[in-house]
């Protein structure tokens, strides 16, 4: 299952010496450094849905608010929006209103105990993101985790979804009631803050990147300096939670052929984290092109020498793909 690998913090062996991070500052989820300015949107029918309190937050990104058509883009497992640092500008400058917020426990936004963490409760978040934005209608671009988020609210609120973009998406694996235990059992808070840096180094670079560059080893500073914060066990909670929705969540697989949005399904060849290779293996390229084969007219793009976060890991290939689908040319 997409992102259930990189929550498992897979210890791999790094071929070259890296840098440390264990000796810098915490780093408070408030102060994640984002290159572009932030806002908070208040969720207030998620607050009373599901008794939140006032911590029912969600920071956003918004940029070239006047584009014609807009684009929402949708992070995965244990990430926040800077996931989409190699796409946000660049669908702004062709033209894009360009949408991008943290999940509910991830990111700069809130992390309450009380939400659910399910698909379905997140695909909840994105439809009152949307209307609280004034956006009827937009283009969903989900990565992993956040592609199943996309593909729920398809399903759910389909008059929110002008087309789908559907990134390296967990959803189309089949997970057993065997494995979905053993995810139960095995996958915890504490398992989370154990991680040492370099399974920390192993899980961010290994499992996700096939053309890893140091202009990435952000990625690795900022979770290490994260897990001195505060609040870091509220954001485990959120990942231990997902992890227990995406492995608990059939609806998606029973129900793609249900999606009516033009839909574009891009991975990388070399993925590494679907299929869950803890779980039982295989080829990504099958559990895709079974994926795309139920979504009425889907379109597939495999990217070679690419890995699971492919939009970061090739952006010069994964950009022009997604544009030209935008543009109606893919």
């Amino acid at each position: 299952m997409a992102g259930l690998l990189t929550a498992l913090l897979l210890f791999v062996s790094l071929s070259d010496c890296v840098r440390s991070y264990s000796g810098a500052d915490p780093l408070a989820f408030s102060e994640l450094p984002y290159a572009w300015p932030v806002r908070h949107v208040e969720l207030p029918v998620a607050a009373e849905k599901f008794k939140l309190g006032s911590r029912a937050k969600v920071a956003v990104v918004e940029l070239n608010p006047l584009g014609a058509q807009t684009v929402v883009f949708l992070h995965g497992l244990g990430s926040n929006l800077k996931f989409w640092s190699y796409q946000l500008e660049a669908f702004a400058k062709a033209g894009y209103r360009v949408i991008a917020f943290d999940q509910l426990g991830y990111g700069r936004s809130d992390k309450p105990a009380d939400f659910p963490y399910t698909m379905e409760a997140m695909s909840d978040v994105v439809d009152e993101t949307l209307g609280a934005l004034g956006i009827e209608k937009a283009t969903l671009v989900g990565h992993s985790m956040g592609g199943e988020v996309a593909m729920v609210t398809a399903l759910r609120y389909p008059q929110r979804v002008e087309r789908l973009v559907l990134t390296s998406p967990a959803g189309f694996e089949a997970i057993s009631k065997r494995e979905k235990v053993w995810f139960r059992q095995v996958f915890s808070t504490t398992f989370v803050k154990s991680a040492t840096e370099y399974a920390i180094w192993g899980s961010v670079r290994g499992a996700n990147f096939a053309r890893w560059r140091p202009e990435l080893e952000w990625l690795i500073e900022e979770r290490v300096r994260l897990a001195k914060s505060p609040e870091f066990d509220a954001y485990a909670y959120a990942q231990v939670r997902s992890v227990d929705g995406l492995a608990h969540n059939d609806f998606v697989r029973d129900n793609l052929a249900k999606i009516a949005a033009p839909t574009l399904v891009v991975f990388g060849e070399e993925d590494r984290l679907i299929p869950n290779p803890f779980l039982h293996g295989g080829s990504t390229r099958k559990v895709m092109e079974w994926g795309a084969s139920q979504i009425p007219g889907a379109k597939l793009e495999g990217l070679k020498r690419c890995g699971h976060t492919v939009q970061m890991d090739c952006p010069d290939e994964y950009n022009p793909i997604v544009l030209g689908f935008l543009s109606g040319g893919g």
